[in-house]
């Protein structure tokens, strides 16, 4: 499989009103989101982003509503256009594009994954499935073959002719992933795409999800305002504020290492066993003879359980060729699993 090609979101600014463009400056040199709106009847939708999303990897950009998420992800296929700055996906920039290569871009190199479904309620899970494809002009049987393999993949085999008000949300949801996917488009966006579904067909739709990426590495931008479906998906976590990116980084970095105390509110009911490797707390200056070992890239969680089942305080840790790398021990997993007070 060819490298999948990143997204460079660079110096982005949207202001809705008549006069964003002139409104820039006035950001640029300070104003604020609220004054912007107070003094100038215009709204700051998102100011001076600056995200490099990998190739190949998901994305997750997390806030809380209004933070500006679902704004950002509709400038990557310029649902939205943008007041100011760049969206580069590989040497294109999006913002640039004439209608004709906008209209291409979309219909080839993107697909979208809403948080309601926003499935065609007059045709069945098939009749969905290839609809991005008969707009694209590919022949019927071709796109119907295509389509059977993903809606298999996602679960749904047998449920071809049924419509979807014949679905429950979960596999409405199935649906709407097996079109994004039949597309075969390089980039996918998941606009709050697990959302409105229980939590247990959530947890279950994100398996689906990490599953095919092992398998098909796209470059995903998923939007959520849940913690822990950000630390469970993302590579690559960024967390919005009032439309400006606060922190950005992995999973563990933002819950070791949180910017400020907005984030810190954030990361502290996070079940921290299970997000950080084992890797972030071991000491690389070490190494046991004999006794327990541990894999690399395994959570605390596991960790402390082999320590309890083992009895022993101290392990290595070994890489996938069965190295040492280093020592765990297990006063050091259980301090890292538990999260700091605030003072």
């Amino acid at each position: 499989m060819a490298d999948a090609t990143g997204i460079e979101v660079k110096n982005l600014y949207k202001i809705f009103g008549p006069s964003g463009e002139e409104m820039v400056q006035k950001v640029k040199d300070g104003m604020s989101k609220t004054e912007l709106n107070e003094k100038f009847n215009h709204v700051l939708g998102l100011n001076d982003i600056n995200i490099s999303m990998p190739g190949g990897k998901i994305q997750v950009v997390m806030g809380l509503s209004g933070s500006g998420k679902s704004t950002l992800i509709r400038h990557i296929n310029r649902l939205i256009d943008p007041t100011a700055g760049e969206v580069l996906y590989g040497s294109e920039d999006v913002c640039k594009m004439s209608q004709r290569e906008l209209r291409e871009f979309r219909r080839h190199k993107t697909a979208m994954v809403f948080q309601k479904f926003a499935l065609l309620p007059h045709r069945t899970v098939m009749k969905n499935a290839v609809y991005g494809l008969e707009i694209q002009g590919v022949p019927a049987k071709e796109a119907e073959e295509r389509a059977a393999r993903w809606i298999a993949r996602v679960g749904l085999e047998g449920f071809e002719d049924h419509y979807p008000n014949q679905l429950s949300g979960g596999m409405q949801q199935r649906v709407g992933l097996a079109r994004a996917l039949t597309n075969d488009a390089d980039i996918l966006l998941m606009d709050e795409a697990f959302s409105a579904l229980d939590p247990l067909i959530r947890m279950d739709m994100q398996t689906v999800l990490l599953d095919l990426q092992e398998e098909l590495q796209k470059t995903i931008v998923f939007i959520t305002h849940d913690l822990d479906e950000a630390l469970r998906l993302g590579d690559r976590i960024a967390v919005l504020r009032d439309g400006a990116v606060i922190q950005q980084g992995t999973g563990q970095e933002i819950v070791l290492r949180p910017a400020d105390a907005y984030i810190s509110d954030f990361v502290r009911e996070v079940n921290r066993g299970r997000v950080i490797l084992v890797d972030t707390v071991m000491d690389t200056s070490r190494t046991l003879d004999g006794g327990l070992t541990i894999s690399s890239g395994i959570m605390l969680e596991e960790a402390a359980k082999s320590f309890a089942e083992s009895g022993q305080g101290e392990a290595t840790v070994v890489n996938d060729d069965g190295k040492p790398i280093g020592v765990l021990n297990v006063q050091d997993t259980i301090s890292a699993m538990v999260t700091p007070a605030t003072h």
